[in-house]
């Protein structure tokens, strides 16, 4: 009797890529995306960078989620993008793997998790990609970093009302705070929401926007 091989969930993630980017995925991003995980479990059984454990609950809920933030964003190119408690990476890395067009800067407090986003910026070939230790509201005030992103990108881990006072500092006129809601959230105020179709299931993901 044939044992069936166990799905691959770097394969659920290239299905996801290529219905998002609407093209075939390449040698390079399945490489990276594989790389990716590998190192993010390695870390995640010292480390508890996040409760999910197994390859596939984190490419589901993790680097598929993140890959929908590509389908809200502007379709000029080359953005700037400024992931805002970054973490693990997520939404950040798997955006920039998707698309290299994008110009990343990763900020995140803790220290393991930066120094995880460092060797995985390493590791990933991925020496462009800036990480900025420090809260976002303290690292708002570096010049450098001050109004001059085209998109703020986070995930839901506050109220969007909360998000806007720390992310708006980093963004250009006209710029975008793009997060990712939970479940019917309400728009916010000045802001609207977008819902995008989750690959594989039948259900969508909101964002919030809100324009500078």
């Amino acid at each position: 009797m044939t044992r069936r091989r166990p799905p691959d969930p770097i394969e659920e993630v290239l299905a996801a890529l290529e219905l998002v980017l609407g093209s075939r995925s390449t040698d390079r991003q399945e490489r990276t995306f594989r790389q990716y995980l590998e190192l993010f479990l390695r870390w995640n059984q010292v480390h508890r960078m996040t409760a999910l454990a197994s390859p596939a609950a984190i490419v589901r809920d993790l680097f598929i989620d993140s890959l929908l933030f590509l389908k809200v964003l502007p379709r000029r190119r080359p953005l700037a993008v400024v992931d805002l408690g970054a973490g693990a990476g997520i939404p950040g890395l798997p955006m920039r793997l998707a698309d290299p067009s994008l110009a990343l800067c990763l900020v995140e407090s803790k220290r393991k998790r930066v120094s995880f986003l460092r060797t995985a910026c390493r590791e990933l070939g991925l020496a462009e990609v800036t990480v900025v230790e420090g809260r976002a509201e303290a690292v708002a005030l570096d010049p450098a970093l001050r109004a001059t992103f085209d998109v703020a990108v986070a995930r839901a881990v506050a109220r969007i009302e909360h998000l806007e006072p720390l992310a708006l500092p980093y963004l250009k006129p006209g710029g975008l705070l793009i997060v990712s809601a939970a479940l019917e959230a309400a728009a916010p105020t000045g802001g609207r929401v977008v819902r995008v179709p989750v690959p594989g299931t039948s259900s969508t993901r909101a964002f919030h926007i809100v324009e500078k």
